[in-house]
């Protein structure tokens, strides 16, 4: 059974990446992504369905147009794979609670395990939202330096909204909690805004402090902590390793976001995880 809710869900996680990167594209062209039909970026040609099958028109193509015979970007298959595999964390996570919750919580009663199902389902579908949105985030600043305002304040509002709803109508977020989470997105966009102001712009941009912002409200404390010292780490070594292989200098523009992106999910998935594993070499 969890196999073949497994299969399901990585197909649609490669569909869903396939639309992603209908977005990506189109925000940097100022086109809309729901009413045009997808066509070939250089001979402008209208794509069918068989140029459309997530990852495997790819693979039949070779990696090239139908029509122009140009190179398809590595991006397309490697955006749809990111976002089944995303989905697949997302749903193996909350499926082994969810079943584990139920199965081991006699105070559950036929009307609150109905209510917990709900949330359930609202959750994952919440962070299947929250993973789009970090994705296309983290292609969009790669490719364009840029964290877009048509993505950052909608992931934003959606967030802010996620646990205002789950507050009242399922009582799942003390009030400490909510405290916990704005104090962590405010205190991590203050941090960010502290670096654009030090630098004069030139070690961040406005576009992290938002992003920061978002951080913060998804996550918490102390997987903010995680999120932010794991992005710090990843893009110190990244960029020695530029340096060194000579595709950047010291004075190189580097995006931040991506790594700030993949901070968030090592957060969201393994934070509880890297916090032991923490706590164990502090005390050894």
């Amino acid at each position: 059974m969890k196999a073949l809710i497994y299969l399901f869900v990585f197909i649609f996680g490669l569909i869903v990446g396939s639309f992603l990167n209908c977005i990506i594209y189109r925000l940097s062209k100022k086109e809309s992504f729901l009413v045009k039909r997808s066509y070939c970026p250089y001979c402008k040609h209208t794509l069918h369905w068989q140029d459309l099958i997530p990852l495997l028109s790819f693979l039949v193509l070779k990696g090239r147009c139908r029509y122009c015979k140009k190179p398809i970007s590595l991006q397309y298959p490697l955006v749809e794979l990111a976002t089944g595999f995303l989905f697949l964390l997302v749903v193996s996570q909350n499926i082994d609670s969810l079943f584990f919750e139920l199965l081991n919580c006699e105070a559950i009663t036929r009307s609150g395990a109905t209510g917990f199902l709900i949330f359930s389902f609202l959750n994952i579908l919440f962070l299947f939202l929250v993973s789009c949105f970090l994705i296309i985030i983290f292609v969009y600043d790669l490719k364009h330096y840029v964290v877009p305002d048509r993505v950052i304040y909608p992931a934003i509002f959606i967030a802010g909204s996620w646990y205002l709803v789950v507050s009242i109508f399922f009582n799942h977020y003390l009030r400490y909690e909510i405290l916990n989470i704005m104090y962590s997105a405010v205190l991590a966009a203050v941090f960010f805004l502290a670096i654009v102001l030090i630098s004069g712009g030139k070690g961040m941009g406005i576009g992290d402090v938002k992003l920061a912002f978002f951080m913060g409200l998804l996550l918490g404390y102390p997987n903010i902590l995680v999120a932010l010292s794991s992005s710090f780490f990843l893009g110190v070594i990244i960029g020695i390793m530029l340096i060194i292989s000579g595709k950047r200098s010291l004075k190189s523009e580097v995006p931040f976001a991506p790594f700030l992106v993949t901070g968030t999910f090592l957060a969201m998935f393994f934070g509880e995880k890297i916090i032991d594993f923490s706590l164990r070499l502090f005390v050894v």
